[in-house]
């Protein structure tokens, strides 16, 4: 009898923006929702779990847009233990993770939230250039 496998494939098509700031991430959220026009709600912790160090908790926000059918994700790159969620972006605060964007431009997006004098910065990442892109897939 033949043997098959089933292989499964992880989805890395969303876009990615990093974003650096100093404030806390309840004061960020506010900050995303005025300058985007969103509703970003606190979540429960994102939680990775890894062999050698365990649980990872991150702080975690999410916005479903009904009308554009747009996922909104701010997850913080440090963990409540000190662990980066992608360890090789470590200046990176935190990810603002957009799913199902076939509507807005995110160059447009970036350049509001760099705008806002809660973020110091933000960058536009191709996911699937990051060796830790599976810590993204939730």
């Amino acid at each position: 009898m033949a043997k098959h496998k089933l292989l499964f494939e992880d989805d890395y098509e969303f876009e990615l923006i990093g974003l650096c700031s100093s404030h806390a991430d309840y004061r960020l959220c506010w900050a995303i929702n005025n300058s985007l026009g969103i509703h970003l709600t606190k979540e429960d912790d994102y939680s990775v779990l890894e062999k050698k160090d365990g649980e990872h908790l991150h702080s975690f926000y999410g916005y479903y847009d009904e009308e554009e059918h747009l996922e909104y994700y701010l997850i913080k790159n440090v963990s409540n233990n000190y662990q980066r969620l992608i360890p090789e972006k470590d200046q990176i605060d935190y990810f603002l993770v957009i799913k199902n964007n076939l509507v807005k431009e995110i160059n447009d997006m970036v350049i509001r939230l760099k705008e806002n004098d809660s973020i110091l910065t933000a960058f536009v990442f191709d996911p699937n250039e990051l060796k830790s892109k599976a810590n993204l897939v939730f």
